[in-house]
């Protein structure tokens, strides 16, 4: 843990990182090296949504703030939006939990001809040249990107410390159908992805922990990042899960959104 570059989250998964300051207007690509070490590689100038803030609503011209994948690069764009295009995951999960709507958050290039706006509708502007260096550099489907006005670094590794040890506790719950722990990791205002709250939840989980069946659960690949633009000590926490029950397997990767709570236990917000 202490020798880890824990300036950006904890890694055990290797991905390069997009970060997008909104505030001073730049793109920057970190790589990581064998032991998980990033340094920046490219810096780009970059525009982005006319008004300040998070986006809500389709329409709102905002850049969203969070942490999102790159889910496909567009080869062929209407010439406006420069030579092509990456598609991010907006709205991700937590985004649909609090009812946040729009699509089309791109990262692509300016007008092929003609001039445009130093500002965009909410997605991510490079220039032509940049757009090309990065789609050289990166594999869009091993690449995140964190946007957000000032990015948080800095977070104690004591803090990713006890992340770990409430996911432990609460895989231990689970395997060994221990209900009681296993749903204190979950916090009352619990949403899963399907919109099943916490109330549904805990009949559902009590319905499964009573058959006592036998369970593996393994995780590995861990990373834990810091969610961008809040206050609550929430971070980003995906894994690939091995679930194997008398009555069901799994095989894949989970994502959850927990709250560091002040006496260092977790609760989850989100699940998918």
């Amino acid at each position: 843990m202490f020798n880890k570059d824990l300036r950006f989250g904890y890694f055990e998964r290797t991905c390069a990182l997009l970060t997008c300051s909104k505030d001073k207007g730049v793109l920057e690509l970190y790589v990581p090296d064998a032991q998980k070490r990033f340094s920046l590689k490219k810096r780009f100038n970059a525009f982005t949504g006319k008004n300040a803030g998070d986006k809500v609503v389709a329409g709102d011209l905002k850049t969203p703030i969070g942490i999102y994948t790159l889910v496909e690069k567009k080869r062929q764009v209407d010439p406006f939006y420069g030579p092509m295009a990456f598609v991010t995951s907006y709205p991700n999960l937590y985004d649909r939990i609090r009812g946040k709507n729009g699509t089309g958050i791109w990262i692509h290039g300016v007008p092929l001809n003609g001039t445009r706006d130093p500002f965009t509708k909410g997605c991510i502007a490079i220039n032509n040249n940049d757009l090309i260096q990065l789609d050289q550099s990166i594999n869009p489907a091993n690449t995140l990107l964190i946007i957000d006005s000032s990015l948080k670094q800095g977070v104690s590794s004591a803090a990713y410390s006890a992340i770990l040890a409430g996911l432990h506790q609460w895989k231990y719950a689970w395997t060994y159908n221990d209900l009681d722990t296993y749903l204190a990791s979950y916090d009352p205002s619990f949403k899963r992805s399907d919109g099943m709250n916490f109330s549904q939840f805990k009949a559902y989980k009590e319905r499964i922990f009573s058959k006592n069946e036998d369970k593996t659960i393994l995780l590995d690949h861990l990373n834990i990042i810091p969610y961008p633009g809040e206050k609550q000590n929430l971070f980003w926490v995906t894994f690939n899960q091995l679930y194997v029950s008398d009555s069901h397997k799994f095989e894949g990767e989970k994502s959850l959104l927990v709250r560091l709570n002040p006496n260092q236990s977790i609760s989850i917000l989100t699940e998918e």
